[in-house]
């Protein structure tokens, strides 16, 4: 009898009758900012998992690295390989296998989202972007080179790391680390080449991986979607306009209601955080349809 191992944000992890094998099941909850909006998104589930299967088949046809998916049970579940999961940083050892990577690698393409307000917080530089000069940063700019940041997982909110301790978190070997971020451009120059195709911009996404055996990458979870990644019309971008394709249009709605300046403050002092508004009834019909659109326009596919 299968039961319930991990309720996420939007999804959720069951056990199956082989112990080696989990399922993942896509709600249709959305959430920003680390909270849980109180409104569902309909079929928003289905077009995550459909969109996330789309690209492991395409990665693992391509030959960039093995993937945990073992197949699709249903329009809004996956099967996969189960990997054990260790919370306590540096418990790893450097010879253990079949484990999850306690990291979150995220490459970021162009400059936005919370990439752009760091750096007009002052905590990112134009020289760590890959500038040559600050007048040359702006809302929208196309970075030098990807921009990778790798980030916690066990931690009641994601926080960037360095080098020095992602290292020592996940007790990667370095050379086992900088694998990772190679794949994770090797994964994002075909999510480019397959959306650009039709006129889509992937700005920016992240991955997470597991250690199979002989500790070679697997990659994990899910991505390219419109949760776990960033894309613009690539038509409106030519003519100097952002076009939000992705949950940053929830993240926008919540930003220009003063919730994200409420909750941030909250956060920063200790404060009980504010509990997050449902969504209008506009804004929910509006997601939903770009749910169901985005996978259309992501796969080429009719959902």
């Amino acid at each position: 009898m299968s039961e319930m191992i991990y309720h996420g944000k939007v999804k959720q992890l069951w056990s199956t009758e082989d112990p080696d094998v989990i399922e993942f099941r896509y709600t249709d909850q959305i959430s920003v900012f680390d909270q849980i909006i109180p409104s569902l998104i309909p079929r928003k589930g289905e077009s995550l998992n459909r969109t996330s299967c789309h690209w492991f088949d395409l990665v693992k046809s391509r030959g960039i690295c093995e993937t945990h998916v073992l197949h699709m049970s249903a329009p809004d579940r996956l099967v996969a390989k189960r990997f054990d999961v260790i919370r306590e940083p540096g418990a790893i050892s450097q010879d253990r296998q079949n484990v999850f990577v306690p990291l979150e690698v995220i490459c970021r393409h162009y400059l936005a989202g919370t990439a752009w307000r760091r750096f007009n917080r002052g905590e990112l530089t134009y020289q760590e972007l890959g500038f040559e000069e600050p007048g040359q940063v702006f809302e929208g700019v196309k970075l030098p080179t990807p921009f990778l940041e790798v980030s916690t997982k066990f931690e009641a909110f994601d926080r960037n790391l360095d080098r020095d301790e992602a290292l020592e978190i996940s007790n990667l070997r370095p050379e086992e680390l900088d694998d990772i971020l190679a794949i994770v451009l090797e994964i994002d120059d075909l999510i480019q080449e397959e959306v650009g195709k039709r006129g889509l911009i992937h700005v920016d996404g992240k991955k997470e991986f597991a250690l199979g055996p002989d500790r070679t990458p697997i990659l994990v979870d899910s991505f390219g979607t419109l949760d776990e990644d960033r894309w613009w019309d690539a038509e409106a971008l030519k003519d100097g306009k952002i076009v939000q394709l992705s949950k940053e249009f929830v993240r926008q709605h919540y930003l220009s209601t003063g919730h994200h300046s409420e909750l941030k403050k909250a956060r920063d002092s200790g404060a009980e955080e504010p509990p997050i508004p449902p969504l209008p009834q506009s804004i929910i019909d509006e997601t939903a349809q770009l749910y169901a659109n985005m996978y259309e326009r992501l796969t080429g596919k009719n959902f």
